[in-house]
């Protein structure tokens, strides 16, 4: 298993071929398409502000990865800080998840990153394993489609 720091325009296929299982498995409104803005990830990577951190396989086959938006805080403005965009690992790979995380942290804290934010889906909740490195839980998000009647 091997992490690397890449780039969005280097690999934005290989992830865009695996997001579509992330998107099976996690997605909340199923009926809203996955349909990435890669021209808007590729100008934030321009800018210097998207960090993508990737798990490969032995065989050098893309099985995770990580990204992240990284800038001042516009609250802060004297603190750098990591927002997880997304983060996804294949099923058979999961028990890999704690180092991948681990191991994101230490590039993001090399670069002076002050605070790292990580956003868990109610139904998929990996906050255990966050909380065994550190973190704590500190904001919750709630959702509400304007689009559709709630009954």
């Amino acid at each position: 298993m091997g992490y690397a720091v890449e780039k969005w325009k280097d690999i934005s296929k290989e992830i865009m071929a695996l997001s579509s299982e992330h998107y099976e498995e996690i997605a909340h409104y199923k009926d809203i398409p996955l349909e990435p803005d890669e021209e808007r990830y590729n100008q934030i990577e321009e800018g210097g502000m998207l960090r993508v951190f990737t798990l490969r396989n032995i065989d050098k086959k893309l099985i995770g990865y990580a990204l992240f938006f990284v800038n001042k805080n516009l609250h802060y403005k004297s603190s750098k800080q990591a927002v997880q965009d997304v983060i996804f690992i294949r099923k058979e790979n999961r028990g890999r998840g704690g180092r991948f995380i681990a191991w994101c942290d230490e590039q993001l804290k090399a670069e002076q990153v002050q605070v790292v934010y990580h956003h868990v889906k109610t139904k998929h909740d990996f906050g255990v394993l966050l909380e065994r490195q550190g973190y704590e839980c500190v904001d919750k998000i709630y959702g509400k489609r304007l689009d559709k009647e709630v009954g």
